[in-house]
């Protein structure tokens, strides 16, 4: 009855048969360019079709169903999708025509059918959100969705560089503490210690849900939203947690062909306890096999971050990828396993890096160098092997060292309070590879990580407040005068 209010109140214009038919045509488009005939394809035929097109060619996947990510075929026994994020989520996960994945083309649809009316010259927006919403077609969730720009390939995308990830992936779940139930103190040694009381009900203020984060999966989305295409090499396991990861991903454009989800493994979950705007994490990492990946694309970058520590072999696998493709940057950001196993071990890693990054501590814990010396800690991680070195010093700002001059950059002014601080190395790191891939020079490179890191720190977790390029260049044209490089005497 609502759908005929509206098709009343366009004067009966036949919007809803008009995108059923469209549909109908793409569908049949897609069929016929997978060699199928529309007239007597099965559901199976059709399902496999699309599942091995993105296992034998993704880039392809995603130029043959652009332009389709509202695109739902009834095939005999039911829709199937052809959102190039559905169908990727049905190829990875080899899920079973029962389970075929149809949310994001779903998702799509209630969108376009709601802007189709609410576009209409003869209709009203506010009547149009109302039926809509009172029938199920317009539904809240759908309002903070990401308008997916990978579903409808832009062209000039293939030509922007690839920049691929590598490290470990996580979902959090931060618990906002009560201040009144929770307090921090210090022991005889200096140590600050969180405590709640002992075997009580303690109650908490909320708790948020953030999925596929970790050092590399926040670096593979800062780039993303910088402009680059990026991908990411991670594994999780076959679970829920899991699904919902590559979903998010793919919504936030970051190239998934290269995770790995493990049979039968659970996927790696942290809880982070928030006080105030510092964070105290229990960590669980889950166990995998690390088996390299080959991508289908050679990337310009590599960036390597925090794995766990039974993924050596991947490590020796990666250097055998570098030693094939010499022309491909290593950008390496250390995570905690690597500093566990020292430089001796990882030498080939720094030996082969173009640029490393790390705090002053990690440098001092690395080379042995004096932490009263920057200089001296930039010398020694350039005789492990990088051409360039950043060493990020906390609310001293950061220093790099690279062609042959020591420079350093204060950080960006807040714009407000810190909401809560995690993720802030990353962006800080991931921006200066992003910088570095899309063209831009190491100075250049500098004055953008702050920016990045001072933004990512006003929202929840890692990613939710990372900056476009063009937030991030706004953001510089308005510092203050004193936000400059400058060289170090």
């Amino acid at each position: 009855m609502n759908v005929a209010r509206l098709e009343k109140a366009t004067g009966d214009a036949g919007i809803d048969v008009r995108l059923i038919g469209e549909i109908s045509e793409k569908a049949n488009q897609v069929m016929r360019e997978l060699g199928l005939d529309p007239a007597n394809t099965t559901a199976d035929e059709l399902y496999l079709a699309l599942n091995g097109l993105v296992r034998r060619d993704e880039k392809r996947a995603k130029q043959l169903l652009a332009g389709n990510s509202y695109v739902l075929a009834n095939v005999g026994s039911g829709p199937i999708s052809f959102n190039i994020l559905d169908v990727i989520n049905n190829s990875h996960y080899d899920l079973p025509y029962e389970k075929r994945s149809l949310a994001h083309a779903q998702r799509k649809l209630r969108a376009e059918l709601v802007r189709r009316y609410a576009e209409h010259e003869r209709t009203h927006d506010d009547m149009v959100r109302t039926l809509t919403r009172e029938i199920g077609v317009m539904i809240d969730d759908d309002e903070n969705y990401p308008d997916i720009v990978s579903e409808d390939i832009e062209e000039e995308a293939v030509d922007r560089p690839y920049v691929l990830a590598i490290g470990d992936i996580f979902t959090d779940a931060f618990i906002a503490l009560n201040k009144d139930e929770a307090k921090v103190t210090k022991d005889e040694e200096g140590v600050e210690w969180l405590s709640v009381k002992f075997g009580q009900k303690m109650p908490y203020d909320y708790v948020d849900i953030v999925q596929s984060v970790g050092p590399s999966p926040n670096a593979a989305v800062s780039m993303s939203r910088l402009g680059l295409r990026a991908g990411l090499m991670a594994y999780l396991g076959d679970d829920e947690v899991g699904q919902q990861s590559l979903d998010y991903l793919a919504e936030q454009k970051v190239d998934t062909s290269t995770i790995v989800p493990e049979q039968g493994a659970k996927s790696s979950y942290w809880y982070v306890l928030r006080y105030g705007a510092d964070r105290t994490m229990l960590v669980k990492n889950e166990e995998f096999k690390y088996q390299w990946n080959e991508p289908s694309e050679v990337p310009e970058w590599i960036y390597l971050s925090q794995l766990s520590p039974n993924s050596w072999e991947l490590h020796e696998q990666l250097l055998g990828y570098l030693v094939a493709h010499p022309e491909v940057k290593l950008a390496f950001q250390p995570g905690t396993s690597h500093f566990r196993w020292g430089k001796e071990k990882l030498i080939e890693i720094y030996r082969r890096s173009h640029i490393v990054i790390m705090n002053r501590e990690e440098a001092v814990d690395v080379t042995g160098a004096s932490y009263d010396s920057l200089r001296d800690l930039t010398i020694a991680l350039h005789d492990l092997g990088p051409h360039i070195v950043v060493i990020t010093d906390g609310p001293n700002g950061s220093y790099a060292s690279y062609d042959f001059k020591l420079v350093t950059v204060p950080n960006y002014p807040d714009p407000a309070p810190p909401y809560e601080r995690t993720g802030a190395g990353d962006a800080f790191a991931s921006t200066i590879v992003a910088a570095l891939a899309l063209g831009e020079s190491m100075d250049t490179a500098m004055t953008w990580a702050p920016v990045n890191s001072a933004f990512v720190v006003q929202k929840m977790g890692a990613q939710q407040g990372l900056l476009t390029r063009e937030e991030l260049l706004q953001h510089l044209d308005e510092a203050p005068d004193w936000y400059r490089l400058k060289d170090v005497e």
